[in-house]
């Protein structure tokens, strides 16, 4: 029950809000993505990667562009599609391998970034770092990954039963099925609007959307294809994994699966608590501070 109360306080009492600089940023493909800015503007570049459904007012956004351009970075917080509140002019949306858009992201940087990616945003940007491997270390400096769900199926599983499915996988639902079915609305065949109106795990949301969405077969090949645990073994950028061994969004068990196969490179670290990101938030920002200036 600790973890859950560390993860739900982190969220109900967050840090005061925190001034950004927007800038629109046109994709490859004819969309957009909107990006936070704070700092100085000649400081060195901190990118910070949010979670499902997350924004730049996520309680760890807060925590962390308050402390980081005091620490000398330039925060950047680029949002997934569809989470700066304004609907996407694509269909295609976000998922916890999308690797290629935040490759486009790195790249638009004109100088070796600092990346920090947050549950979901950890997960894609420790993928990202294994499948380029030594390429990495030209567009990324060191990276940080906090209570990224490093087996999507595990995490799945974990949030679609008992008091996980009734405090987060509604929470996260209720959300993105209104936000889904507004899609529907103006790229009409989809999907199927009944079944996903009434899908109440994520394991029917994201075989009903998500994987058809973005070119997966199915959910379990979706979860299967962007899980970032089997990728931490190529990381040749120094990265933190830091997540909590009381996380009720992903067991234990895959903390211990992950810790057997691990690049040099990678500094596995997972304390006893925190929750899912609810680590005090003194001790999380001196931790990261800590290590991306060693």
């Amino acid at each position: 029950m600790i973890g859950h109360w560390q993860t739900i306080a982190a969220a109900l009492f967050p840090p005061p809000p925190v001034h950004f600089e927007r800038a629109r940023w046109e994709t490859p493909d004819g969309d957009f993505i909107d990006v936070d800015f704070a700092g100085a503007a000649d400081a060195p570049q901190m990118v910070l990667l949010h979670g499902l459904e997350g924004c730049s007012n996520s309680h760890y956004v807060r925590l962390l562009a308050a402390v980081l351009p005091a620490a000398g970075w330039r925060i950047a917080i680029p949002h997934w599609r569809g989470c700066s509140g304004e609907p996407n002019r694509k269909p295609r949306a976000y998922h916890s391998g999308d690797t290629a858009e935040l490759d486009w992201i790195l790249r638009r940087f004109a100088h070796q970034v600092d990346v920090i990616g947050v549950s979901l945003g950890g997960n894609v940007l420790l993928k990202w770092l294994g499948e380029r491997a030594g390429e990495a270390t030209a567009i990324v400096r060191r990276a940080a990954a906090v209570s990224a769900p490093l087996d999507l199926a595990a995490a799945g599983a974990a949030l679609d039963r008992g008091l996980s499915r009734l405090l987060y996988t509604r929470m996260f639902l209720s959300t993105l099925k209104p936000k889904s079915l507004a899609q529907l609305d103006r790229f009409p065949g989809l999907f199927d609007r009944a079944k996903l109106a009434a899908s109440t795990t994520f394991r029917e949301f994201d075989n009903l959307y998500t994987a058809p969405m973005h070119g997966f077969r199915d959910v379990d090949h979706y979860w299967t294809s962007s899980s970032s645990g089997p990728w931490l073994e190529r990381i040749a950028v120094p990265t933190l994994v830091l997540n909590a061994r009381n996380d009720p969004f992903l067991p234990e068990s895959a903390l211990v699966a992950a810790s057997r196969k691990s690049a040099p490179n990678v500094l596995l670290e997972f304390p006893r608590t925190g929750g899912h990101v609810g680590f005090r938030s003194r001790w999380l920002a001196q931790r990261l501070i800590k290590f991306f200036q060693a």
